[in-house]
C-alpha cells in the first residue's frame, strides 16, 4: 500500500495539474514595473525640455523662437480642424436682470454641430469688454459659470458661458430621450476620445475648435469689443483656456484656474486625467502646460491655484517660476501673476474677485479691487436654450461626435485604398511610425529562469531582455519527441500564459501533436499587469494610465507590444531547440490588434489565428461604450489603413479570425 501512495505521489509531481507550475518566468517581481518604465521616458522628455527652456529664456530672440517652434509643434499633433462654415447663430430667448441681460443663444460650430451658450451682457451702452467663461466638468456645463458671469456682467464685462461637448445640453452618449448612459463628463469625454483619437483628433481639438468659433460669434456682436476679449475656466475650463490661448490671437487677457501644474509631476503623482485634457504625443514634442501659456506671453495671464487641491500646487508653483522668466524676457514681468487661495479645488469667492479684478485691469484699464455681492442663482430651466433641454432631442438632424468619427472615417476611406495599394516598404513605414517603433537595432539576451521536467514534457522559463525595453518573460513546453516537422506555437493569451498552463485539455492539445509551444506574456500583461486601483474604473480600461502614458510620449502600447513580439520572434529563430521549425501566432483579446501587426511586419510567422478580438478600428466608432478601447488606440490610424487593410496586405491567408 506504501508503495502504491509512492507512485501516486511521484505521478502528481510531473503531471500537468491546474495551478501546480508556478508560470512566473521575470527573475523579480514588481506590479508596477511597466508604469515605472514609461515615466522614465516621460522624465527623460521634460528634461530635455528644460534645457531648451533655459535657452529660450536667455534672449527675447530665442525666446520667440522658442514660441514659434512650439506653435509649430502644438498645431503639428492638434490634428486637422473642420473648415469654418457660417455660424447660424441665433438668440432664443433673453432674461432681464437688474444690473445686466442673460441671452440664450445657440450656433453651429460646424455643420449640424449644436453649441449651447448663455450671454451675460451688461446694463447700458456698448461695446463692452467680453470674456469668453469656459466651464469645469459640471454635467451642467455652461449653467455652473453663472456666478462669473453674474459678477463680470455687473461691473461692466460681458461673459459667453458656452458648453463643451458632452456637457450641460451637448450630451453625446444619451438614450432616446436624452438621459445620459454614462456617470458623467469625465467619462463620457474618454469614451469620446478614444474614438477621435483613431481619425486623428481629440476631444480636446472639439473644444478648442468649438471655442474658436464662440470667439467668431462674439466678433458678430455690435455691443461687444472684439478688441478687448479675454477667456477664463476652471478645471477642465482650466483647460480648455489654456489649449485656446495658445493659439488663438484674439485673446488679450486670460485666467487660468484649478489646473496649472507640472503635466510630469501630474502624471506621476496621479496619473493620467480624462480623455478631454490630453493630446497625443504632447510629451514626444516636449509640450508641457505651461508652454502653451508661454504661447500666449507677453499679454496679461492670471494663474489661480488652491493650496489644498488635488491639481498639485507645487507643480503650479514652477510652472508659475518658469512663466515669470519668459515675462521677464519680454520685460512684461506685471503681466503674469498667481493667486493663492487657502480653498480647494475650483473657483470660490476669493478667486472670483481676483479674476474680475484682474480683466478689469487689463480690459478696462481700472485696478481698484472688486468684492463680490450676494446675488441669486437663476434657476437652470431659465438658461436652457433647447426645447427639451439635450441638443440630442431637440434636432433630430444633430451630428454626434460618435456620428462624425464615423461619417471621418468613410471619408477616409479612398485615402486609405490609395496608402495600401502603395508597395511594402512605403506602407511598413507608415504602420511603424504609427506604432511609434523603429526596426530593433539591439540583440536579445535570453536569460534563463528556471526549468520544470513533467511526465512528457520538459518546461524551461526564460527572460528575454533587450536594451532600452521591458523584459518579456515566456516559458517553452517541449514534448518529448520533437519532429523536424514541428510547429512552434507563439501562445498570446490575454488572460496571462498561466491561464493557458493551468488548462489541461488546451496544453494537451498542443503538446499531443508535438507542438514546441511558447507562452508569453506582453508588457502590462501577465507578470507585469498594473494594479487595478490605479486605473480608475471611471475610464473603462483596466489598462488606462499607461495607455495615455504611451499615447503621450509617442510610444502606443500596441506599439510596445508589437517589439515584443518580435523579441519572442528573436528568441524562436536563434534558440537551438526552437529555430528552423515554422511560427504559428495564436492570439486572443486584446492582443488581436498587435498580433495582427506583428504578423504583418515580420515574415518569420507562417500564420496567424486570432480569436474573441476587436476586427476594425471601426468597430471602436461604431460602438464607442466599450471597455478598453485605449489599449489599441493609434493616433491618427483610420487616415491611413483599418485591420483588415494589413491582414489582405500580408496576403495568402496568413492572418485570419477564427471567430
Amino acid at each position: 500500500m506504501r508503495h502504491w501512495l509512492l507512485f501516486v505521489l511521484l505521478l502528481g509531481a510531473c503531471w500537468p495539474v491546474k495551478g501546480q507550475v508556478n508560470s512566473a518566468a521575470l527573475a523579480w517581481k514588481n506590479n508596477t514595473a511597466y508604469n515605472s518604465y514609461l515615466m522614465r521616458t516621460v522624465h527623460q522628455q521634460y528634461a530635455d525640455r528644460l534645457m531648451e527652456v533655459r535657452e529660450a529664456v536667455s534672449s527675447q530672440k530665442a525666446m520667440l523662437r522658442y514660441q514659434q517652434t512650439r506653435r509649430a509643434r502644438y498645431q503639428g499633433i492638434l490634428g486637422d480642424l473642420p473648415p469654418k462654415m457660417a455660424l447660424n447663430a441665433r438668440v432664443v430667448g433673453s432674461l432681464a436682470q437688474a444690473e445686466f441681460r442673460v441671452e440664450r443663444i445657440m450656433f453651429e460650430s460646424a455643420p449640424h454641430r449644436y453649441v449651447t451658450g448663455n450671454l451675460y451682457v451688461p446694463a447700458g451702452q456698448g461695446p463692452f469688454p467680453v470674456v469668453l467663461s469656459l466651464s469645469g466638468h459640471g454635467m451642467n456645463g455652461k449653467v455652473s459659470d453663472q456666478r462669473v458671469g453674474i459678477l463680470f456682467a455687473s461691473h461692466g464685462i460681458a461673459v459667453f458661458a458656452v458648453d463643451p461637448v458632452a456637457q450641460g445640453e451637448r450630451l453625446q452618449l444619451t438614450d432616446r430621450n436624452g438621459n445620459a448612459l454614462t456617470r458623467g463628463a469625465t467619462t463620457e469625454h474618454t469614451l469620446l476620445n478614444a474614438g477621435a483619437n483613431l481619425v486623428g483628433t481629440s476631444v480636446a481639438a472639439y473644444e478648442y475648435y468649438d471655442n474658436t468659433r464662440a470667439l467668431d460669434y462674439l466678433e458678430t456682436r455690435p455691443d461687444l469689443d472684439k478688441n478687448k476679449m479675454g477667456c477664463i475656466g476652471s478645471s477642465g475650463g482650466g483647460t480648455q483656456t489654456t489649449y485656446l490661448i495658445a493659439l488663438d490671437q484674439r485673446i488679450k487677457a486670460a485666467t487660468v484656474c484649478s489646473y496649472v501644474s507640472r503635466r510630469e509631476r501630474v502624471l506621476e503623482l496621479s496619473g493620467p486625467s480624462d480623455g478631454c485634457q490630453h493630446i497625443p504625443n504632447e510629451g514626444r514634442e516636449h509640450l508641457e502646460i505651461s508652454d502653451f501659456l508661454t504661447l500666449f506671453a507677453p499679454k496679461p495671464l492670471l494663474i489661480m491655484s488652491g493650496l489644498y487641491d488635488f491639481v498639485d500646487y507645487w507643480g503650479a508653483t514652477q510652472a508659475y517660476d518658469e512663466l515669470k522668466k519668459v515675462y521677464h524676457v519680454f520685460k512684461a514681468d506685471q503681466q503674469v501673476s498667481l493667486f493663492t487661495a487657502e480653498t480647494g479645488h475650483g473657483m470660490p469667492q476669493p478667486k472670483r474677485e481676483a479674476a474680475i479684478t484682474w480683466f478689469r485691469t487689463w480690459l478696462c484699464k481700472d485696478a481698484t479691487p472688486v468684492l463680490e455681492t450676494a446675488a441669486a442663482a437663476i434657476p437652470e430651466k431659465e438658461l436652457l436654450c433647447t426645447s427639451t433641454g439635450q441638443i440630442s432631442t431637440a434636432f433630430p438632424e444633430a451630428v454626434s461626435m460618435p456620428q462624425y468619427h464615423q461619417a471621418l472615417a468613410q471619408g477616409y476611406a479612398a485615402q486609405r485604398a490609395a496608402f495600401i495599394r502603395q508597395d511594402r516598404a512605403a506602407v511598413t513605414q507608415q504602420v511603424r511610425a504609427l506604432l511609434g517603433i523603429m526596426t530593433p537595432q539591439a540583440k536579445i539576451r535570453v536569460e534563463g529562469t528556471g526549468t520544470v521536467a513533467a511526465r512528457t514534457y520538459t518546461l524551461s522559463k526564460y527572460q528575454l531582455n533587450r536594451a532600452g525595453e521591458m523584459p518579456v518573460p515566456c516559458v517553452v513546453l517541449a514534448p518529448e519527441n520533437v519532429t523536424p516537422t514541428a510547429t512552434v506555437v507563439l501562445y498570446l493569451n490575454a488572460a496571462g500564459k498561466e491561464n493557458i498552463l493551468a488548462d489541461e485539455p488546451t496544453l494537451n492539445a498542443f503538446l499531443n501533436r508535438g507542438d514546441l509551444l511558447v507562452l508569453a506574456d506582453l508588457r502590462g500583461f501577465g507578470e507585469t499587469t498594473d494594479p487595478a486601483e490605479l486605473n480608475d474604473l471611471k475610464y473603462w480600461t483596466k489598462e488606462y494610465r499607461n495607455a495615455m502614458l504611451g499615447l503621450h510620449i509617442g510610444a502606443p502600447v500596441m506599439g510596445q507590444r508589437v517589439l515584443d513580439i518580435e523579441s519572442l520572434l528573436d528568441f524562436i529563430t536563434t534558440d537551438p531547440n526552437l529555430k528552423g521549425h515554422p511560427v504559428k501566432l495564436i492570439a486572443n483579446g486584446l492582443y488581436g490588434p498587435a498580433a495582427v501587426h506583428a504578423a504583418y511586419l515580420d515574415q518569420r510567422i507562417s500564420s496567424t489565428e486570432i480569436s474573441r478580438s476587436v476586427k476594425s478600428f471601426q468597430q471602436l466608432l461604431q460602438n464607442p461604450m466599450q471597455n478598453d478601447a485605449y489599449s489599441n488606440v493609434l493616433y491618427g490610424v483610420l487616415k491611413y489603413y483599418d485591420l483588415q487593410d494589413l491582414i489582405e496586405k500580408a496576403g495568402s491567408g496568413k492572418i485570419r479570425f477564427v471567430d
